[in-house]
């Protein structure tokens, strides 16, 4: 058995445990309602990451072309960006499906094989965690493109009603 079959055939529990093991980067009081990830309208967050962590993973089992990753990728990593929290702890997400690989996996890691197959899996979610940062950075980039432009604006506006007041 291939180390891919048996990612798939523990693909529930991997998701389960990446799951878990995400929402306890967050405070306490967060996860309690993070838990609740079936609603798409009551906590779209816990639901964006469920639908973004299974695409991720069904990714890399497929060897999907980054491009498309990319996609899957920005849609948990851009809740992060907006989130107060540093980019290692943002990017900390993808690293920890590694954790969660290995829990599933031991107890059929037996040879040289599998754990040289489990070494290359891990080598594309350290490429998955390289362009998660990227992306990070972009969208953090974003918001401080639209914080500068907002006071921009603001001070635009407030420069004209002055300018008018004094007219």
């Amino acid at each position: 058995m291939s180390l891919r079959d048996i990612l798939v055939k523990e693909k529930s529990n991997i998701l389960d445990g990446w799951y878990n093991l995400i929402l306890e980067t967050y405070p306490p009081e967060s996860r309690v309602f993070l838990k609740k990830k079936n609603d798409p309208f009551a906590n779209p967050i816990g639901h964006n990451i469920s639908v973004s962590i299974e695409g991720i993973l069904e990714g890399l089992l497929n060897n999907i072309v980054q491009e498309r990753m990319t996609a899957m990728l920005s849609d948990i990593i851009r809740i992060r960006a907006i989130q107060d929290c540093s980019p290692s702890d943002a990017i900390s997400l993808i690293l920890l499906l590694k954790q969660t690989l290995r829990d599933a996996a031991k107890g059929y890691i037996k040879g040289d094989q599998l754990f040289n197959e489990l070494l290359a899996f891990e080598d594309e979610i350290d490429r998955l965690t390289l362009l998660s940062f990227d992306i990070f950075m972009k969208c953090r980039e974003d918001v401080f493109n639209l914080k500068v432009n907002e006071i921009k604006r603001s001070t635009f506006m407030i420069a004209k009603r002055l300018k008018s007041e004094d007219a």
